[in-house]
């Protein structure tokens, strides 16, 4: 099996008063504002402006780009007070005769570092890296922007997260799991409780127009994916009429993400859950060797694995060589694997048949799957952080075993999976009303240009329902669906030519229109 690694950066329909007011932009440009906005704007706009200082970037990876570090604030009620520095990288525009402009991008998660994306290569490909500067940061909060610090050293947050029950397999790990959610919220507290009350995706929103400032751009130019949608949607509801352009994919449903994270993460669940169905369906279309568990009742099997997991670990191989594997390990991977249809589904695909012959398998095939699939300590510390100060959750930790096998009924797979991950927001330390910049909308975007909007038809994370919700409550958006676009990532040649002729000419395809994947699952 070639090395491979999954990236993960990395789910109601609601009718939005025109509510406005009126203030101007640092360009001069004046707009409307919903009333329920115009204080956050108000206070990025009495922000100084960052002075960028561009020069080489340190470290591994890293040599074709420059970097430079933003100063803003760490309160923006307090836009002259204390502030916190945003490492910012830049890729130059190859084509500078022809440059467009600057095009800001974003990682998902929350948590994932874009100094850590762009070792894997260009920010943007083809075109674009042609005709833009392309310009990304580290959120506040994640890696090289104040990474959040939620225990003493390193040690002690190696050991609570490789001692993590998530998800729990039975009474005895749920009453484990609560023990944590309360351990990580108050360590967060203890060790990083000024940062941790300024990491909302308003507060990340009103950095990014400080960029958009800093590097002289009258408007933004944006693409995002996944969580990044959710900080493109909050930036267009706040400055929409500083937006030139916003492509976004694999939509987040910004409403029920805010304000109801309970059905966002039922929505997930069964979202992951019917993507599942296809990952069986097509393994047993293409057969073996392309689908290494295809057989027979692919689902039944695969039901039965997990169930004798949650009686044990399933040891896979035998002597020095063989591997225990718990229940919470392959339920991770379960769905992080179905990210990338690529190469996560045949990698997925060859877990399960490892699994199933338990003493006869190959333990190193195990081990290199389970090992492409893990979240980073510092990447969990901040999806915490930054999940717990946008969503909103039910402050009794005690109430999520009720809750995930109610959730379960619909997603017996993955609903307890992406449930617990927000566990400790039933304990975090937020005021009882939330943290005053917490924006909970409406989400219209008020721009010249509509936002073009992409989405898999079967993407396991951000359903495309959650896309469509997301085009009802933004209005101003155009939505083109991967019609057997499969995985995380709406990508192929036709949505390459959508998003390069929309960033750089501004021109959006025809409504209704939707693209053909460059290739199926388990066809190569």
């Amino acid at each position: 099996m070639d090395r491979w690694k999954i990236a993960v950066f990395g789910v109601l329909v609601v009718s939005v008063p025109a509510l406005a007011g009126c203030d101007a932009s640092p360009s001069g440009q004046a707009y409307q504002q919903p009333s329920a906005s115009a204080e956050l704007v108000a206070q990025a706009d009495a922000a100084p402006t960052p002075r960028l200082e561009w020069g080489p970037c340190d470290g591994p990876g890293l040599a074709g780009y420059q970097c430079a570090v933003a100063n803003v604030p760490l309160d923006y009620a307090q836009p002259n007070g204390p502030t916190l520095p945003l490492a910012v990288l830049r890729q130059a525009a190859t084509d500078p005769a022809r440059r467009v402009g600057t095009l800001f991008t974003a990682v998902g998660g929350p948590g994932g570092s874009a100094f850590d994306s762009a070792r894997d290569g260009e920010l943007v490909p083809g075109e674009l890296s042609r005709r833009f500067d392309v310009v990304t940061f580290d959120q506040r909060g994640i890696g090289r922007s104040s990474q959040v610090r939620c225990f003493a050293n390193t040690d002690e947050q190696q050991r609570f997260w490789l001692n993590s029950w998530q998800p729990p397999a039975n009474a005895e790990q749920e009453r484990a799991a609560e023990r944590g959610s309360r351990e990580l919220a108050a360590g967060c507290a203890a060790n990083d409780g000024a940062l941790i009350a300024h990491l909302t995706t308003v507060d990340a929103a009103r950095d990014l127009d400080l960029l958009r400032r800093a590097v002289g751009e009258p408007k933004l130019t944006y693409r995002g994916g996944s969580y990044a949608s959710y900080l493109g949607e909050v930036y267009g509801a706040l400055f929409g009429a500083r937006v030139r352009a916003l492509q976004l994919g694999a939509m987040i449903d910004p409403e029920a993400y805010t304000n109801d994270s309970s059905t966002d993460i039922a929505n997930t669940a069964v979202g992951t859950e019917q993507v599942l169905d296809e990952f069986f369906r097509l393994c047993t279309q293409a057969g073996q060797p392309r689908c290494a568990f295809a057989g027979e009742d692919v689902r039944a099997r695969d039901r039965a694995l997990l169930d004798r997991l949650r009686q044990g670990a399933i040891v896979v191989g035998q002597g020095e060589r063989a591997v225990s594997v718990s229940y919470g390990e392959v339920v991770q991977a379960h769905a992080i694997m179905l990210y990338d249809a690529q190469h996560g589904w045949p990698a997925l695909a060859g877990l399960l048949a490892e699994l199933e012959r338990g003493a006869d398998g190959n333990a190193d095939t195990v081990r290199e799957v389970l090992a492409a699939a893990p979240f980073s300590f510092d990447f969990l510390d901040s999806f915490t952080a930054i999940t717990c100060a946008d969503g909103t959750f039910g402050r009794n930790p005690e109430q999520w075993p009720v809750t995930g096998r109610e959730f379960a009924g619909t997603a017996p797979t993955y609903a307890e999976f992406w449930l617990y991950l927000r566990q400790p927001c039933a304990v975090w330390p937020t005021p009882e009303q939330g943290y005053p910049q917490r924006y909970t909308g409406p989400w219209t975007l008020r721009s010249d240009v509509p936002a073009l909007l992409l989405n898999n038809r079967f993407d396991p994370v951000t359903p495309l329902t959650s896309a469509k919700r997301a085009q009802q409550e933004m209005g101003n958006a155009r939505l083109v669906v991967i019609d057997d676009g499969y995985g995380h990532d709406p990508s192929g040649d036709c949505a390459r030519r959508l998003v390069e002729h929309y960033l750089i000419d501004l021109r959006l395809p025809d409504a209704g229109t939707s693209c053909r994947a460059d290739r199926a699952p388990f066809t190569e």
